[in-house]
């Protein structure tokens, strides 16, 4: 998979992406992040991208002009790679913004599917909207709080989508169990040794029975959802017995308080 960035600040992407899991996978080859810097396409002599907003306020916004010859310059570079039957497919492109969607663990692996995505990191008070509203196809949200740009929100979603492509991690199958799997939090893990401080490894994890073993983690996982993140338990696919499970663990633990 190809991940494309159009940033003011290519070098922060690509040292935060470049170690760990990430940077090994960039080094097999299994993923590819190419930098585009904003900054190269502006007609300014000192290459000034931004300006002061129209009806006036505090900071200022960039520009329509530079971001867009960024993008065509982009999409050519994309269109050129592709074969000639997807030479005509317009790429996915994410604006980092605190007013779009909150990016989930469904919302990775639909992007994770996809040969090229581009994801467009603002700054300042943003983006000129005329732009946003000729190339962006998805305004994403990596949570309600603001940031000095969307260089960070850029790095999380590439290394929580890069992750789900096959190679990337050591062991394929940890992806397919981990946290936010089918809306439900990781069950709580264990390593030696057997006893710390007092505290002991849950006898079923040492008994080598596998089905008792992921029963009990998929438990732990439901009771973990409903104590820490109850609004994902909303969207979770239960069977009959596990809401039977759920509903006596919350009447026990109500139970327990009164």
């Amino acid at each position: 998979m190809n991940f494309h960035v159009l940033t003011l600040f290519p070098d922060m992407i690509m040292q935060g992406l470049s170690t760990s899991i990430i940077g090994r996978a960039i080094d097999k080859g299994l993923i590819s992040i190419n930098t585009v810097n904003i900054r190269d396409f502006s007609e300014d002599k000192h290459k000034r991208v931004d300006d002061y907003p129209y009806g006036g306020g505090a900071g200022m916004v960039i520009k329509a002009e530079p971001v867009y010859k960024a993008y065509e310059y982009l999409v050519k570079q994309i269109k050129q790679s592709r074969t000639e039957g997807m030479a005509e497919c317009k790429p996915r492109l994410i604006y980092a913004t605190p007013q779009g969607r909150v990016f989930n663990q469904s919302m990775a692996e639909e992007f994770a599917r996809l040969d090229d995505l581009i994801i467009l990191c603002g700054h300042y008070e943003g983006i000129d909207e005329r732009v946003l509203e000729l190339i962006v196809t998805d305004n994403v949200s990596i949570g309600d709080y603001i940031l000095t740009g969307g260089e960070l929100p850029a790095m999380v979603m590439i290394d929580a989508i890069a992750r789900l492509i096959p190679g990337v991690l050591n062991n394929d199958i940890s992806s397919e169990y981990e946290s936010l799997r089918d809306n439900l939090l990781e069950y709580p893990q264990y390593t030696r040794p057997e006893i710390f401080m007092g505290m002991r490894v849950p006898e079923v994890l040492l008994s080598g029975h596998h089905a008792n073993i992921e029963a009990w983690r998929r438990e732990q996982s439901i009771i973990r959802t409903y104590e820490r993140r109850p609004d994902l338990l909303k969207k979770a696919q239960l069977s009959e017995t596990e809401n039977e499970f759920l509903k006596k663990h919350i009447y026990q633990s109500q139970s327990a308080t009164e």
